[in-house]
């Protein structure tokens, strides 16, 4: 069967590969203990060929509110790193964020690789360019619809569905370790702008300013916790 008549056979494939893709590399990464410096760039590579061979048909290309997706990427930035501005470095050491589940916030990368630019370029390239599309694909372009039902592509793009809502808030919560209460009240807006404008390019858009955002904080300040 031809790639692109498999891939329509079971549609979930271009949501969910790129994540998948981008999820298995960085397990690989981290039990074989390569370098983060070719490491991560290679990753991405990875997740760009995967996005491109296997996802392009679903990606999409034109927000309808580029300049409020920018807004709400912005606010959600500001939610980011306010209990940290606000209650200061211990906030992150309560047991409630720094325990065994979800680890601590810690930087992955080696002190080495905070000094050199092609790492801290390819590194926010990565932050701001292709999480947010993987990401947004698979939580919200696919999740939020198949928890909804198993044909998830019978559920219209922003359907609000109260459980599928809050799970996948929740589980995008998880995802961020340490960082899982700001990462819930992150999840909860996007998936309301989802709701609210039915267009996952939006949600790409704001969750990439919220990165690049991020990004540029860490590098200003040196606050290289954020980039764990």
């Amino acid at each position: 069967m031809p790639n692109q008549e498999r891939f329509a056979a079971n549609p979930a494939v271009a949501y969910v590969a790129p994540f998948a893709a981008f999820a298995a590399f960085m397990t690989v990464e981290h039990a074989f203990g390569w370098s983060a410096q070719w490491a991560y760039p290679l990753r991405l590579v990875v997740t760009l060929a995967v996005l491109a061979l296997v996802s392009r048909r679903v990606l999409p290309w034109r927000p309808s509110a580029p300049l409020a997706s920018a807004a709400i990427g912005t606010a959600v930035f500001l939610i980011w790193i306010a209990p940290d501005v606000l209650f200061g470095p211990g906030y992150r050491h309560h047991w409630l964020f720094d325990n065994a589940l979800m680890g601590a916030a810690a930087s992955s990368a080696p002190q080495a690789l905070k000094h050199n630019w092609w790492f801290i370029v390819v590194r926010t390239f990565g932050c701001t360019a292709v999480v947010p599309v993987m990401e947004e694909l698979f939580w919200r372009g696919w999740l939020m619809r198949w928890l909804a039902h198993r044909d998830f592509e019978s559920i219209p793009l922003g359907a609000y569905i109260p459980s599928a809502f809050w799970i996948v808030a929740v589980l995008f919560a998880s995802e961020h370790g340490p960082y899982w209460d700001v990462g819930l009240a992150a999840g909860i807006i996007y998936n309301w702008w989802l709701v609210r404008h039915k267009n996952l390019a939006d949600c790409m858009v704001a969750h990439a300013v919220t990165n690049g955002l991020l990004s540029a904080y860490v590098l200003l300040t040196g606050q290289w916790q954020y980039w764990l």
